[in-house]
């Protein structure tokens, strides 16, 4: 039976123990003075994660730079995402006003070439009702500015991401200008969903995602804007994967690693969305994609996500229907009606573990960010092969992990195929990276 330590209380007195006391009490009751070695988690993000934390293992400076860094305003927006199809803009316009009545705050429309946005968006007061554009590769983003400002020329709210992982730098400058009249319209998208769905670790994503902002805001700044200008004008746009605490971890890591990279433009955030992983769905035992994203959803959360996009279960096999659609709208309605995530804005400070896993990011991230950096930034290291290179051997990993034991719920064990569900191929590559599932080789 474990020992149970008594913390420091006014009413008992007792001290609470120091990590060494911890240590030498785990020795003597598993009698063996290596037994703590076998506790420890080597993590694929390049550090150890300890069985047991204490104030001892934070630093006290990094700590209160790390919890600056996180968001101050609690809550966040329920974006569910859509695909728009031209010549169907009527139908889904019905589909996304129930969305807005019935728990969605925001909605993610992904936009292809020729789509209408005066049908897509009848009914829907772009002033009050926050809408993300992520638009295909070969969408005219100036274009699709144009057009908003046509038929809203209020203030917008929302704002313009791409499947690619930012837009170029000419169509970004031309953006901000045309978005120079909405503040709350963010056009600078930076995604990491290539990354993850590449295969990358909770460091990679980190490190690449902040390579190719760095980048970004380089080729911005050149053309004669400022850190300040261009912070309230971007949208971090993250994936969410199943490793709780340290995807939790990630997403706070992200914040720090933001304002250490601009600290000239203190003061003001950058809005984070996140998305629940396409890299850990399953085609098998398709139910199971709802309990993976409900931990992924919380952890966004936890993790100071400002909008939140939930997938519905049978996304990955492109089956979606009303109900799959509701129940994925109704994770964000549950954490904040049940739940009250919506009434803390960082629920994770002061906890001894993700404090201490999010400054072991930080810094892991930074150095490999700095090894981006070193190869000319991320372009070139990318059209080098450095980044590929790096998630192929990621991915490799995970699937050998799985291959070796760990499970798949679904996919490897607890497995129920039901009716004639088929393994859905990943979609090839969209920005030059390998876009993969992890239970595909095992479906």
């Amino acid at each position: 039976m474990p020992t149970q330590f008594t913390p420091t209380s006014p009413e008992n007195g007792t001290a609470a123990p120091a990590y060494a006391d911890w240590l030498a009490q785990v020795q003597k009751d598993l009698k063996d003075p290596n037994a703590y070695d076998g506790l420890r988690w080597h993590s694929p993000e390049g550090f150890t994660v300890e069985p047991y934390y204490t104030t001892e293992q934070i630093d006290s400076q990094r700590l209160v730079s790390t919890q600056t860094a996180q968001k101050s305003v609690p809550g966040w927006l329920n974006t569910p995402a859509y695909g728009v199809e031209a010549g169907e803009e009527k139908s889904l316009n019905t589909r996304l006003r129930n969305a807005l009545a019935n728990g969605a705050d925001a909605l993610l429309l992904n936009v292809p070439d020729g789509a209408s946005l005066t049908r897509l968006l009848d009914g829907i007061k772009l002033s009050d009702s926050p809408v993300f554009f992520r638009l295909n590769t070969g969408v005219d983003g100036v274009n699709l500015g144009q057009n908003l400002l046509q038929i809203a020329p209020y203030q917008l709210r929302g704002g313009i991401l791409s499947e690619s992982g930012t837009l170029p730098a000419h169509t970004l400058a031309d953006l901000i200008e045309q978005s120079s009249g909405s503040p709350n319209f963010r056009v600078i998208g930076i995604s990491s969903h290539d990354f993850h769905a590449a295969g990358a670790t909770a460091t990679q994503e980190l490190a690449f995602t902040t390579a190719r902002l760095a980048e970004t805001y380089d080729q911005l700044t050149a053309k004669g804007f400022t850190q300040e200008q261009l912070v309230p004008k971007t949208i971090l746009s993250v994936s969410v994967g199943t490793s709780y605490f340290m995807e939790i971890a990630k997403l706070r890591a992200l914040r720090v690693l933001t304002a250490r990279l601009f600290s000239a433009a203190a003061g003001q955030t950058m809005l984070m969305h996140c998305q629940t992983s396409t890299f850990y769905e399953a085609t098998a035992t398709p139910y199971t994609n709802l309990l993976r994203a409900t931990t992924e959803a919380m952890a966004a959360v936890i993790g100071g996500a400002d909008a939140l996009t939930v997938r519905p279960y049978d996304a990955v096999s492109g089956t979606m229907n009303e109900f799959s659609e509701r129940i994925a709208r109704n994770v964000s309605t549950l954490m904040k009606a049940e739940s009250y995530l919506d009434k803390v804005a960082d629920p994770a400070a002061g906890s001894y573990y993700i404090e201490t896993v999010t400054q072991q990011l930080v810094e892991a991230a930074w150095t490999l960010f700095q090894q981006v950096q070193n190869m000319g930034g991320f372009t070139k290291a990318q059209e080098a092969g450095s980044i590929q290179q790096e998630l192929d051997n990621s991915y490799a990993a995970k699937v050998e992990a799985v291959r070796n034991g760990r499970v798949l719920v679904g996919v490897t064990k607890f497995r129920h195929d039901e009716g004639d569900s088929e393994s859905v191929r990943s979609e090839g590559d969209l920005t030059g990276l390998i876009n993969r599932r992890l239970a595909e080789p095992f479906e």
